[in-house]
């Protein structure tokens, strides 16, 4: 199976544990059978892996989420980096020209794309996995999962699809192992991806109103989850005939011009050769604190704690100090170093427009070698607490405008400062000032302090160096 998993999003939605580049999709809020937290790229990319161990997987996502990436799923993952974003189409393109051109992919294999953050079971992608196989068949040039609706949403467009006829209705009796196709609705009944029935697109619809949505699922129709299947030349060919380039290098190299459009609009929705296959299963769009607590297995994460008089309260605390909660009910408390949030349930999903006009530094973010928090803001400093995971090292650097101290509080690593290697443990301090080349490498789990001491403190100034071998 070939997947392309679209990482995008501010994450806004879910402040303060979200900010510019931490995005829902890498916190870490679902626990695991050892007891640890995984977060939805974890989840997802693991269940993949589950159902297909040799899956290839491709992330398609802005630059400032490829670090957390890293950290969160190692080096092997592919990503394909936008250097800005430009919504789905251009997305889509630049993975698929990633695909063929960087990964070798060829022009006839089926590639399946979608969300990185739905919340669902292993049979989600089983599903997948028989939707590329559709794909593979070239009946139709799109092959769209349509996401079996549990209510009249207003949040989703819906697909329509065609009637069967009567040997199509029968054909697909036949294949499905629990039961027959309802009249009503022509892909009723189809409990698995394996038995799944088939069918042609009639049309598709906006996002409706409630008494609208309930008109169109009484047609059959499905919700739209931004999941389908294509060749790999279709997808090509049609990024050819949009978009004027050669191949993924110019693609990517043009890509800030591009218009932002998506992958709808551009294509899906001008396409006459769509099939759509049913996907019954538990799916949920976790893009709000209110569903997202939902789907928690404990009312708490962190130290938290909640007295008898609680009902239906949820807490996630990243922070080193306890909250209690007296006598509440229906609420969401959140605290990060970002901020603390404390909602109605209901309410804490008009929370974007609040946080647009908040202005703040990013106080936490995950990088390919590990993460940083930051502790204090000063006029003149900042002082971070810096986490390197064992074997892993920063990049050569140096700033033009401050002077910067690290205090090594535990672990053991190395450092090198303008060519000259060092080993350090926990009591050692270095000094650099500005304009010094530095890095810090770490052999054990490596804890220290930065302190940055100048009077203009940027994360713009660091120009980075190649380290000699």
């Amino acid at each position: 199976m070939n997947i392309v998993l679209l990482s995008g999003g501010s994450g806004k939605r879910l402040w303060p544990l979200s900010n510019d580049v931490r995005s829902k999709q890498f916190i870490k809020i679902f626990k695991t059978e050892d007891g640890e937290y995984e977060s939805m790229v974890q989840r997802v990319y693991r269940q993949i892996k589950t159902v297909d161990a040799d899956a290839t997987v491709t992330i398609a996502t802005s630059k400032t989420q490829v670090s957390a990436i890293h950290n969160q799923l190692g080096e092997d993952v592919g990503i394909s980096v936008e250097p800005c974003r430009r919504d789905t189409f251009p997305a889509i393109a630049l993975a698929t020209a990633y695909l063929h051109d960087v990964q070798g992919l060829g022009l006839e294999e089926s590639v399946v794309v979608c969300p990185v953050d739905p919340y669902v079971n292993d049979d989600y992608f089983e599903a997948l996995k028989a939707l590329g196989e559709q794909a593979a068949k070239g009946e139709a040039n799109l092959v769209l999962m349509g996401i079996e609706p549990t209510y009249p949403s207003e949040k989703y467009g819906y697909i329509i699809p065609k009637a069967l006829t009567g040997t199509e209705a029968q054909a697909g009796a036949t294949d499905l192992t629990a039961g027959t196709v309802d009249p009503v609705d022509p892909l009723a009944g189809a409990e698995s991806a394996s038995t799944a029935v088939v069918s042609l697109v009639d049309t598709f619809k906006e996002k409706p109103d409630a008494e609208t949505a309930k008109a169109y699922i009484a047609q059959g129709a499905l919700w739209n989850g931004g999941v389908f299947a294509y060749k790999l030349k279709y997808v090509l060919d049609k990024a050819h005939e949009l978009i004027d380039f050669t191949d993924y290098a110019d693609l990517f190299d043009k890509y800030g011009t591009l218009t932002k459009i998506s992958f709808d609009y551009a294509v899906v929705e001008k396409e006459p050769e769509i099939q759509v296959m049913r996907f019954a299963g538990e799916w949920k769009d976790l893009g709000t604190w209110n569903t997202l607590t939902e789907a928690m297995d404990e009312p708490t994460i962190g130290d938290a704690v909640l007295n008898g008089a609680c009902d239906n309260v949820n807490v996630v605390n990243e922070l080193n100090v306890p909250i209690v909660c007296m006598g509440l009910a229906d609420v969401i408390v959140s605290a990060s170093p970002e901020g603390i949030l404390v909602s109605d349930r209901e309410q804490s999903s008009y929370i974007k427009p609040i946080v647009d006009r908040i202005e703040q530094q990013i106080m936490f973010a995950e990088k390919s070698w590990g993460s940083f928090r930051v502790i204090d803001v000063g006029e003149n400093s900042l002082t971070i607490k810096v986490t390197l995971n064992p074997g892993h090292r920063m990049n050569y650097h140096s700033h033009q405008r401050r002077d910067e101290i690290w205090n090594v509080i535990s672990g053991e690593g190395s450092v090198i400062v303008d060519g000259m290697e060092q080993p350090v443990k926990a009591g050692d301090v270095v000094t650099m000032q500005a304009g010094c080349r530095h890095t810090v490498s770490a052999v054990t789990e490596l804890k220290l302090i930065e302190v940055q001491l100048g009077e203009e403190i940027s994360v713009y100034d660091k120009q980075k160096f190649e380290l000699e071998a």
